[in-house]
């Protein structure tokens, strides 16, 4: 579909992707370079570690419904303004953190780093959206921004331990708050409007009601919750049971990503070669194989490298040839809503990894792989029982 543009977009992919990556990388950062703090930020701020944990749980819902508000208004008033006003909130939240010493307030001022980090993310997406759609540099951009991306659960908290170590829990925020500055100083600058001349009237029914948005985006959960599984459970399969240090640990967690950005540069051949329907399935396909993999080593091997990673190799790169059309997929019917149909996408899929992710590892236990066994089979394979009904009759 295309439909005028407020002003052309003209950036090459590379450029493009330096202007909107740092948006999506430090909303993830800002959660996972905080973890190393977590344990002393009670005493610090002279509260329970209840209210700490709160800090994260609510972080991460916030992150994920607040998608649902700002992709409307981006809709409505355009991509820029809610992607300027984001970071500036992001931003000055960050600060404030650094120089909180009152619980309550410290919870507020990360809610409100939740909120502008959603409005970033939202304002991203949709711009991709309405700058790629239909065009085969949407499958790269999207399959580099999730891999870049999945380097951060494994960087951000080894540098958080790092800066804290020398500088002290408050450098941490003061840090991202920097670099949030900076990329807001970049956005402001050189990011133009995108949003379409003429939008529709917001409406939910059409989206909601779509089997294909549905497919895809079930298509996406199973992709980024397979990652969120294999996070959870990885440390007490690789440290306490299979004897890894901290550091082997981190660079063995490092690997997985460097799979995904390594197949991230062939996700334009395969998409080209397979189509969008073709390449999700073949996704899924790989996160099966993998699967499999995993419960083979479970049953018959000791955790290891070899019976834990590399399966995890094989799914990572299940994951780049998913996450590279989910998007198309989910969001082609919706050019003129670009905004709402990406909110609810990344809402959507934000409460089905959560949930279900978080159901598999409490069910089952997260010592062991059978926690991402069960997910990547029931969510896969939904996920193929949904393409195979999106296919038209024969003639």
């Amino acid at each position: 579909m295309s439909y005028p543009k407020i002003q052309q977009w003209t950036y090459s992919l590379p450029a493009a992707l330096l202007l909107m990556a740092p948006f999506d990388i430090l909303a993830s950062l800002a959660m996972d370079i905080y973890l190393p703090i977590v344990p002393v930020m009670p005493a610090a701020l002279g509260t329970s570690p209840a209210v700490i944990q709160l800090t994260l749980s609510l972080y991460m819902l916030v992150l994920g419904v607040g998608q649902i508000v700002f992709g409307p208004i981006s809709d409505i008033v355009g991509r820029r303004p809610v992607l300027l006003g984001g970071a500036a909130l992001f931003a000055a939240s960050s600060f404030l953190l650094a120089g909180s010493s009152s619980a309550p307030i410290f919870v507020v001022l990360r809610l409100l780093q939740a909120v502008g980090a959603s409005a970033t993310l939202v304002a991203t997406f949709a711009t991709v959206r309405d700058v790629y759609a239909g065009r085969p540099e949407s499958s790269t951009i999207y399959s580099l921004l999730g891999s870049i991306l999945s380097f951060v659960p494994a960087l951000g908290p080894i540098i958080g331990a790092l800066i804290a170590d020398r500088f002290g829990w408050r450098a941490i925020f003061l840090v991202i708050g920097l670099l949030s500055v900076v990329a807001l100083f970049n956005a402001g600058m050189r990011w133009h409007e995108t949003r379409p001349a003429v939008t529709a009237k917001i409406a939910l029914r059409p989206i909601l009601t779509s089997l294909p948005f549905w497919v895809y985006t079930g298509g996406f959960s199973t992709a980024m919750g397979a990652f969120f599984v294999f996070f959870s459970t990885a440390p007490r399969i690789l440290i306490d049971k299979a004897g890894f240090s901290g550091i082997a640990f981190s660079f063995i967690f490092a690997t997985v990503a460097l799979v995904m950005i390594v197949t991230a540069r062939f996700a334009k051949r395969f998409v080209m070669r397979w189509g969008i329907a073709g390449s999700l399935a073949r996704g899924m396909a790989m996160l099966l194989l993998g699967a499999v993999l995993l419960a083979f080593g479970e049953l018959f091997l000791q955790p290891s490298l070899v019976s834990f990673v590399v399966p995890m190799w094989i799914i990572a790169i299940g994951i780049v040839v998913a996450t590279a059309v989910t998007a198309n997929g989910a969001l082609d019917a919706f050019g003129d809503t670009a905004g709402t149909a990406v909110a609810l996408y990344s809402c959507i899929a934000s409460l089905i990894v959560g949930f279900a992710g978080t159901f598999f590892v409490i069910l089952i236990g997260g010592d062991s792989a059978w926690p991402l066994v069960g997910y990547v089979s029931a969510t896969a394979l939904t996920t193929l029982t949904g393409l195979w009904c999106l296919r038209e009759p024969a003639g």
